[in-house]
């Protein structure tokens, strides 16, 4: 790349991250900020937080050639078939435009029996986007949404901006590994960011995976970023955890809103139950690895508790949107910006008969793109005019 212009990583470049920690190598975007950072004792939620799903360099540049340094860190699970490369992807003004990997990094092999983790360091990598239109246009690289990853360095044959803000209204999404990504096809391709793209709006996913949890921290943090709109995804991690029972989940649910309401008062507001899936339905958790799938190689889960102990109070998918439907209904009598919305609508059984869920948790990259474009509906039905930029938290 000839005349090559390094250009400062900075938070003014990066577009989806709630905070920037500086690390030895770089820039590490977190989607927590610190101070919930710091209230967090789980691992899980920890690596979720860290990967930068819905987090994207937005550029304004002439530039054709664009080479950006990262590292990325990757996960081994031995007894599980290997995960691939997270992916990188670029626009220009919105649309596709290439694809990279970092074929290496820093490792973390996890044993899933044991639990025990082994931390291999690995090499800085750089990905090359070539032969981009010789004109002004809006950059997008969105990093990997599964893969934790430290921005190092930005290099291009042209001088580089922050791609500006313009007046899109700001949706702040929160959920569990769905709304993460799962196995979307990658970052663009996860439900959240194509409902996103197709519905003209700027996205904070705070989708995390298995960590959807009602954790307060989480609410604050909700509380404290600016949006336009606000969508809670709540139940799956809370069913197959095995986290709570009934009589906590409904006091639990009611406080989560109450923090968030302390910011975003008047906000359009959604709580979305869960999506259809057969193996939580009627069963409560734990939900648990299938060890007879993995000793074939393949990924799968499976629930473990007991239906007879519903009536005890056992959550299942089902009575979690009973109390969903309950507490908003009475909620909305006095908050008139709060509505419901049952996830069946975005992927119910006639959709997993047509596109089943592979591990029988977690959607593949179609179903993605299905729920995706259902939700963008929701979307345009806010913002009928493609929206304006309202504000955020309260003063």
């Amino acid at each position: 790349m000839s005349a090559t212009i390094t250009t400062p990583l900075t938070s003014a470049l990066v577009r989806g991250a709630l905070e920037l920690e500086r690390t030895a190598h770089g820039l590490l975007p977190h989607r927590l900020p610190a101070r919930a950072r710091a209230q967090n004792s789980d691992p899980q939620l920890a690596l979720a937080e860290s990967q930068p799903s819905g987090v994207r360099l937005a550029l304004r540049t002439r530039a054709t050639a664009v080479e950006l340094d990262v590292l990325a860190t990757k996960r081994v699970y031995r007894g599980a078939p290997p995960r691939p490369h997270g992916v990188y992807e670029l626009l220009v003004d919105g649309h596709p435009a290439g694809r990279a990997s970092a074929d290496d990094g820093n490792t973390v092999t996890i044993d899933l029996a044991t639990g025990a983790t082994e931390t291999r360091p690995g090499p800085v990598r750089t990905l090359r986007f070539t032969d981009l239109p010789d004109r002004d246009k809006d950059v997008e690289i969105w990093l990997p949404h599964n893969e934790h990853t430290e921005l190092v360095a930005l290099r291009t044959d042209a001088p580089v901006e922050p791609a500006p803000d313009g007046d899109r209204p700001v949706w702040l999404h929160h959920g569990s590994s769905i709304s993460h990504g799962s196995d979307a096809d990658g970052p663009t391709g996860t439900w959240p960011a194509l409902a996103a793209r197709l519905s003209g709006v700027e996205l904070v996913n705070l989708g995390f995976g298995g960590s959807a949890l009602l954790d307060p921290f989480t609410a604050r943090a909700i509380r404290d970023t600016p949006a336009d709109l606000i969508t809670l995804k709540i139940g799956i991690n809370i069913v197959n955890l095995d986290l709570m029972r009934r009589r906590a989940f409904g006091p639990a649910v009611h406080g989560f809103l109450d923090t968030v309401r302390e910011g975003h008062p008047t906000t359009p507001l959604t709580v979305v139950s869960p999506l259809y899936c057969p193996m939580h339905e009627d069963t409560p958790g734990p939900g648990a690895f299938d060890m007879d799938a993995l000793a074939e190689g393949r990924l799968a889960f499976r629930a473990l508790g007991d239906p007879a102990e519903v009536p005890a109070g056992k959550l299942t998918l089902t009575v979690i949107r009973e109390e969903l439907s309950r507490i908003v209904t009475e909620r909305s009598a006095d908050d008139p910006h709060l509505r419901y919305l049952d996830g069946r609508e975005l992927y119910g059984e006639t959709d997993h008969a047509e596109l089943p869920l592979p591990d029988g948790l977690h959607p593949d990259g179609a179903t993605h793109r299905r729920i995706g474009t259902r939700f963008a509906d929701v979307l345009r039905t806010t913002f009928p005019d493609g929206g304006e930029k309202t504000g955020g938290p309260a003063a």
